[in-house]
């Protein structure tokens, strides 16, 4: 596969408009290595996927996508990969752009692995497309936004299954190490005990998560593309950051079991906009005007974003409360954030990252009055926990609270989890098949929130 342009040619093509190339594979994939194309890049998230070089993975990545400033940004951040100073990467980029990009991609088939994050509304079709050909797919969050789009997803699972192809989305926050924590104790019956039906009021689980629009990635100022505004193509955030923390409310509560639609019960969900000023949203898209597209959703002079949205539902006979909240910028110091509480017979396990906790996440537990409390996550700390992560202690910070202190080693951020999820990824394509409760827990996954948006849209 020697047919390679760099990225500084790629830009400069882009910018002169000169005619574009027509990628083609000039040899067969080589059967030990994966080989991945990325489809129409909108979202910064598919270039984190090539952050890290993979030893299964191809050097030579495939780049399908119309021309504009979307893809010349996910190319400059490839390229600043390629030549930063400390362990670079070594990606040879072969490009098409045009409007028929997939199209193209679905007949030169030059990779084997379709990699997905830009326009939600598009994502699915893409995915239909992709397993209809053959081709695995690696898509970023969420797979689809809306009924539709869902009964869509029904459609790719079972072709993927005849082709004998993967689907499969790129959940991060599994390897966030605090929330990886809050379910290993979770998983010990002296510490937790069994985790509680609980109530509205009390679920046995909640999860909430606070982003904002403005925020640095990779060391620089992130720019939004407009239509990420737009919630017909992001999607309203009931569907969008919400998937995360519904597949960890899945994955924390019923650990490698398999859940199915019937075991999911919505009690009540609800969903309100983000108001943004033309300023704000010029910082974030550089753009000096709103586009006549969002002009459904000015009210006087500003914009409204239905960004925000909360679930109750019941799961396994299990209540469970999801929330998202978007902020356009973090103050100083601060950032993305996640707060979330397990409740068991014997102990809550609670995650904070507020100012007490220098806006870190930590873990909490919190005991229900058992005796020799500290002794047994002494033990649970020795026998258990530092076997995975070695040099983790338990503070008491009260009567009855102990705080989790996780050395920072494991403390690795946001972006480099895309790498972990990618060696999973790897992992289950060279054995041939996914963990047999993936397939049925991204269904219901995607099932919960799109019966959590019909509800709050009522």
């Amino acid at each position: 596969m020697k047919y390679s342009i760099s990225t500084f040619l790629l830009v400069l093509f882009l910018s002169c408009g000169q005619k574009k190339e027509e990628v083609k594979a000039t040899a067969d994939i080589a059967p030990d290595k994966v080989s991945l194309m990325t489809l129409d890049p909108g979202h910064f998230h598919a270039a984190l996927v090539q952050k890290t070089m993979y030893n299964a993975v191809d050097s030579t990545i495939y780049v399908f996508a119309p021309e504009g400033a979307e893809v010349s940004d996910f190319l400059s951040k490839i390229e600043a990969y390629n030549s930063r100073s400390e362990n670079p990467t070594h990606w040879k980029v072969n490009s098409y752009f045009g409007d028929d990009y997939l199209e193209k991609m679905i007949a030169n088939k030059p990779g084997n692995v379709m990699v997905v994050a830009g326009k939600n509304s598009k994502k699915i079709d893409y995915i239909l497309a992709a397993v209809k050909a053959g081709l695995n797919v690696y898509a970023d969050k969420p797979l689809v936004i809306n009924p539709e789009g869902f009964q869509k997803l029904e459609e790719a699972f079972k072709i993927a299954e005849d082709n004998g192809v993967m689907i499969y989305d790129i959940m991060t926050e599994r390897f966030e190490v605090t929330t990886g924590m809050q379910r290993q104790f979770s998983m010990l019956p002296d510490i937790f005990g069994q985790v509680l039906e609980g109530n509205p009021e009390e679920p046995a689980i909640i999860k909430e998560s606070v982003h904002h629009f403005f925020k640095y990635v990779s060391g620089q100022p992130l720019v939004r593309p407009a239509w990420f505004f737009d919630v017909n193509e992001e999607g309203e955030g009931i569907v969008d950051v919400t998937t995360h923390l519904v597949d960890l409310v899945q994955w924390e509560l019923f650990p490698d079991q398999i859940i199915d639609r019937t075991d999911i019960e919505m009690v009540q969900a609800k969903r309100w906009p983000t108001v943004l000023t033309l300023d704000e949203f010029t910082r974030v898209t550089g753009l000096d005007s709103f586009p006549d597209y969002l002009k459904k959703d000015i009210d006087g002079d500003k914009l409204k974003v239905y960004c925000n949205g909360e679930m109750l539902y019941k799961i396994k006979g299990k209540y469970a409360k999801v929330s998202v909240i978007w902020n356009y910028e973090a103050p100083e110091g601060t950032g993305d954030t996640h707060y979330s509480i397990m409740r068991g017979t014997k102990s809550d396990l609670i995650i904070k990252q507020g100012k007490e906790e220098n806006y870190k996440p930590t873990l909490y537990i919190r005991s229900k009055g058992g005796e020799n409390f500290d002794n047994l996550i002494s033990q649970a700390l020795e026998q258990t926990i530092n076997s995975k992560f070695p040099g983790t202690n338990a503070e008491k910070v009260s009567e009855n609270m102990w705080k989790i202190n996780i050395p920072d080693e494991f403390k690795i951020g946001h972006e480099a989890h895309f790498a972990q999820v990618t060696q999973n990824y790897l992992q289950y394509l060279e054995d041939g098949k996914l963990p047999n409760w993936e397939i049925p827990n991204m269904i219901t996954k995607y099932y919960t929130t799109i019966e959590g948006y019909k509800m709050a849209k009522k």
